[in-house]
């Protein structure tokens, strides 16, 4: 096979296909379990220079089981390399309390009130706080469809049948794109937003997003398998239009809530799926980290992202 011809063999080689790439997804990205919303209790703190809240974009670790409570963060996951570049890697003055599977506020076994609550218990926010990072939304339901990106990937985005077409949304068969809102984001932030800033009053708050995972203006959805081949989705338009859509909702919640946006698609941009230099990894592909989390940032992707972030910070 070679790279680029779409798998469309035989039904066999189809269904094989779609249940390992369901069962890694699964997987890696953990059940859901929902998380009691109760505010911290606060007890005074110096503060941690780099606060980091996030999913599995951010912890780029393997979890595989969604209830439990420890979150494996990749060695070359961006906070960490982020933090080697300001110098305060291993040293009390980072705090990274990402999570694979993580929310703003759905079903998930960690959320933005849980990752502040652990990083409040363990001294995070204070008068020294200098920055805190926020990389969330990804596995959120948004409006009455509770159907969150991952667990579209059978009903819709392996679909060849079906398709995952923009009335995919309408279907509950993908997120609901139509929902995504720059209001709706700075809602659900808000609360945890004036606690950091109450308690953190001179930190830094960064709404970071995400790296280009397909080129814009595109309707299909490609993952990259051995490095040889592709699965190519032709009918993707409601996943794309929903990374679209909450790219423009974290920058719209930024400016309503007075907060700064790290854009992360110029930075990556031409480094996504299937793409030839690939920044995103594929299936088992060896052009980007043959072992790393399908669908998630390679090595040096995050290295991307970290220097760009310390060049931002640096402003």
């Amino acid at each position: 096979m070679q790279f680029g011809v779409k798998v469309r063999g035989s039904l066999r080689t189809t269904k094989l296909f779609h249940v390992v790439l369901s069962a890694l997804t699964v997987a890696l990205l953990g059940g859901s379990t929902a998380v009691a919303s109760a505010e911290p209790e606060k007890t005074p703190a110096a503060g941690k220079s780099l606060v980091v809240i996030g999913d599995s974009y951010t912890a780029n670790g393997v979890r595989l089981n969604g209830d439990e409570k420890e979150c494996r963060r990749g060695p070359s996951a961006w906070p960490t390399q982020l933090s080697q570049l300001m110098g305060i890697h291993g040293t009390p003055e980072f705090m990274d309390v990402s999570c694979s599977g993580a929310s703003i506020q759905s079903q998930t076994a960690y959320n933005l009130v849980h990752e502040a609550r652990l990083a409040d218990k363990a001294g995070a926010f204070g008068p020294n706080t200098k920055v805190v990072t926020i990389q969330l939304g990804m596995n959120d339901t948004w409006g009455t469809n509770k159907t969150m990106l991952w667990t579209a990937m059978d009903p819709c985005i392996l679909n060849l049948t079906d398709g995952c077409g923009l009335e995919a949304a309408e279907q509950g068969r993908s997120p609901d794109y139509r929902a995504v809102t720059g209001k709706e984001y700075a809602d659900r932030i808000k609360t945890v937003i004036d606690y950091i800033r109450y308690y953190a009053p001179q930190a830094r708050i960064v709404l970071v997003g995400y790296p280009e995972l397909v080129p814009p203006q595109t309707q299909k959805l490609c993952v990259n398998i051995l490095g040889v081949g592709a699965f190519i989705q032709d009918r993707g338009a409601a996943v794309v239009e929903y990374m679209d859509r909450l790219d423009r909702a974290q920058r719209e919640a930024a400016e309503i809530l007075n907060l700064e946006f790290f854009n992360a698609k110029p930075i990556t941009a031409g480094h996504g799926l299937c793409s030839d230099d690939p920044w995103v990894n594929g299936v088992f592909d060896p052009r980007a980290d043959f072992l790393g989390m399908p669908l998630h940032p390679t090595a040096k992707g995050d290295a991307v992202m970290a220097a760009g972030l310390r060049d931002w910070i640096s402003r």
